[in-house]
């Protein structure tokens, strides 16, 4: 068997502690998870920077197609269409023409 017994690993172990010391390795552990939580938020970043890219480009592309006249006519629409309803707590003339 030419693998790695316990023994072997630990002796490694021993002389590492040996060579470095406690404190070393505690410091050498620490300054390792940092720069990999640190590397994983900056990826993260990245990703969130693409998407909202992304979305940027894609609303520019569709407020350029949109011209100003649909869009007004589009907004009075739908607030003919909400008249009546409960939006987010807000109410419409409807209702309040039952409560009196």
């Amino acid at each position: 068997m030419m693998g790695i017994s316990i023994w072997q690993l630990l002796i490694i172990l021993v002389i590492v502690i040996v060579l470095f010391g406690t404190k070393k390795l505690k410091n050498i552990g620490g300054d390792l998870g940092d720069a990999i939580k640190n590397f994983r938020s900056s990826m993260r970043d990245g990703e969130n920077n693409e998407e909202s890219k992304a979305q940027s480009e894609e609303s520019k592309a569709q407020s350029k197609e949109t011209p100003v006249k649909e869009t007004i006519q589009s907004q009075v629409a739908q607030e003919k269409e909400n008249k009546g309803k409960i939006i987010e707590g807000e109410i419409t003339d409807k209702q309040v023409n039952k409560a009196v």
